[in-house]
């Protein structure tokens, strides 16, 4: 590769996921450096084996993503002071052949552009309607201003704006890309195939706490913003969470119980507007139907996520992360370091 890169992965017990993202990104960068999160089922030692500079966050500090990405940069730096751009990827995703090629291309024929992402796929979508709806989530158009975890950055322009913001507990990565535009730089998305990602989620309750994730990054980012920051979306989930139904019930006496039937028919409108809205990016009906029907639902646990933001802002509560996937305990990952991962490992 004409272009040096380096690689940042950072992850918390992924398992072996994490072994098949350091196999689908060997020989590709110069330099890869994993931020371990308190793992306990031997991700360290998988990587110091496969040849991977290893950084241990503390963990007796707040832990976020945001501070993850930081901390693995600043050591990817330290060890390549020289390097243009820099690729992060989560633990949990592998990198599709092709990608890096034209991600560099891209950014080299852009100068202004800070940050390029491509399309993450999920490898499961069949397992269940959870990890279908991220599949959507990832499959955002060219040319949307905001990337996810997996993305090639310019160091030049990172560090103009001081890098990831180490107290958000979600959404650090539209966060970024909001002063990357206010500093006069791009951020670029195109739709090539970019990585495979395992969400791993399987139960209604990962999805509830994932969605209330989300509903706390947009509190904190419009609390940060304002109007040019998620107040849409968190004004939005306000009215159709809480005004919505209160309003409904509130009246429900006073009109005979006809305020609930327009309160049906309200959130109706809006499943359909989703359906359609769906629908016109070429998806079948019927991925079409689950989507609308779990983006009216998805307005309850992030209107819950708001409120546990503005409580604890309110009190001044540290905020903790939200994990929607249960870690891996130590035993589950006993063979991550075992005779089938020592021979060839760094192959």
């Amino acid at each position: 590769m004409s272009e040096p890169i380096g690689l940042v992965v950072i992850g918390r017990n992924e398992g072996f996921q994490l072994r098949r993202c350091f196999k689908s990104t060997a020989g590709k960068f110069v330099t890869t450096v994993y931020v371990d999160s308190g793992s306990t089922d031997g991700s360290c030692d998988l990587a110091r084996l496969m040849g991977i500079e290893v950084v241990n966050l503390d963990m007796t500090q707040p832990f976020t993503a945001a501070r993850a990405r930081n901390a693995g940069i600043n050591r990817l730096m330290q060890l390549q002071p020289n390097l243009t751009f820099i690729h992060t990827l989560d633990g949990d995703v592998e990198m599709i052949d092709g990608w890096l090629e034209s991600a560099i291309d891209v950014m080299k024929q852009h100068p202004k552009a800070a940050v390029l992402s491509g399309l993450r796929i999920e490898k499961y979508p069949e397992r269940s309607p959870y990890i279908r709806l991220c599949n959507i989530e990832w499959n955002k158009p060219d040319g949307y201003p905001a990337c996810e975890g997996d993305a090639i950055l310019r160091i030049e322009a990172f560090r103009k704006v001081g890098g990831f913001n180490e107290k958000l507990i979600a959404g650090e990565e539209p966060e970024l890309c909001l002063r990357f535009w206010q500093a006069g730089y791009e951020c670029l998305r195109n739709r090539v195939p970019m990585s495979l990602h395992d969400v791993g989620l399987l139960h209604f309750s990962q999805w509830w706490k994932r969605e209330m994730r989300t509903g706390h990054s947009y509190a904190e980012g419009a609390a940060m913003y304002g109007r040019i920051h998620y107040l849409r979306q968190s004004m939005g989930i306000w009215f159709w969470a809480l005004a919505v139904p209160l309003t409904g019930l509130t009246a429900a006496y006073w009109t005979y119980g006809l305020s609930i039937l327009l309160v049906l028919g309200m959130y109706c409108l809006l499943f359909y507007r989703a359906y359609k809205g769906i629908r016109a990016r070429a998806m079948n009906n019927g991925l079409a139907r689950e989507y609308a029907f779990f983006n009216v639902l998805s307005k309850f646990p992030m209107l819950w996520g708001m409120i546990q933001f503005w409580i604890r802002r309110w009190t001044g509560k540290q905020t903790g992360i939200i994990e929607y996937r249960k870690p891996l305990a130590a035993a589950d990952g006993a063979n991550l370091i075992g005779p089938s991962s020592s021979k060839g490992a760094t192959s």
